[in-house]
């Protein structure tokens, strides 16, 4: 065999170390964890930043209302802007217990939604009435109906409860009269925002309190509410 011209070594050995330092390199990286593998995986949804302005923690008269966090709010219980699904005209508040849905009915074909909860099966009312007054943390009293139903839970409330961070009733109260006539049925906020698009009132409607402080001062005293069959 020839030997090797020493020029020809030296070639070889740069090429070697060329290698081994390549071969190194990805050694060493395949045991870094790498960054943004996966950009979009920690990029903000625009709909929640969007959403969560809406429903943050505020104080209001004396009280306290915890925020709700906007991603865990399904997105047809957030409020929004929508195409008016209703026929009804602007200043009409269209309730949808079917849909858990209440519309805000707005000018150029527009209407504001908002997610609900609703009352089971048997205690729903439906029909046209209208806003008699409004109160803000407005004093709570179960009905007699309710005390009957279940008196261990509404009987010791039968005085009524002063309105507050633990009413029932939360933030805001719509009274809906029929001809002059109380209803009992309110739309009203709830210290239980997981209830939103449930159906587990006694009858009556209920929003996320920031969503109805928003309705209340929306909505005008003898305003129209429309309440389509459950």
């Amino acid at each position: 065999m020839p030997a090797l011209s020493s020029s020809f070594v030296r070639r070889l050995t740069r090429r070697g170390r060329a290698w081994s330092f390549i071969a190194l390199s990805l050694g060493l990286a395949a045991c870094v964890s790498q960054p943004n593998i996966a950009p979009s995986a920690a990029l903000p949804d625009p709909q929640i930043a969007a959403f969560a302005p809406l429903y943050a923690a505020l104080d209001d008269g004396g009280f306290h209302i915890p925020g709700v966090v906007a991603d865990d709010l399904d997105l047809r219980n957030r409020r929004t802007l929508v195409d008016n699904p209703t026929g009804q005209p602007p200043g009409t508040v269209v309730v949808d217990p079917k849909n858990r849905s209440l519309y805000l009915v707005q000018e150029n074909g527009k209407a504001l939604r908002y997610g609900v909860g609703v009352g089971r099966e048997g205690l729903e009312f439906s029909g046209t009435a209208e806003v008699a007054y409004k109160r803000a943390w407005p004093r709570w009293t179960p009905t007699r109906d309710m005390i009957a139903r279940e008196p261990d839970k509404y009987g010791k409330w039968s005085g009524g409860m002063q309105g507050g961070e633990s009413n029932p009733l939360g933030a805001r109260a719509l009274y809906l009269f029929k001809n002059g006539k109380d209803t009992l049925y309110r739309i009203h906020g709830t210290n239980e925002p997981w209830s939103i698009g449930e159906a587990v009132s006694s009858g009556c409607i209920r929003m996320m309190n920031q969503d109805v402080i928003d309705l209340y001062g929306r909505v005008p005293d003898g305003a129209k509410v429309v309440v389509l069959p459950g």
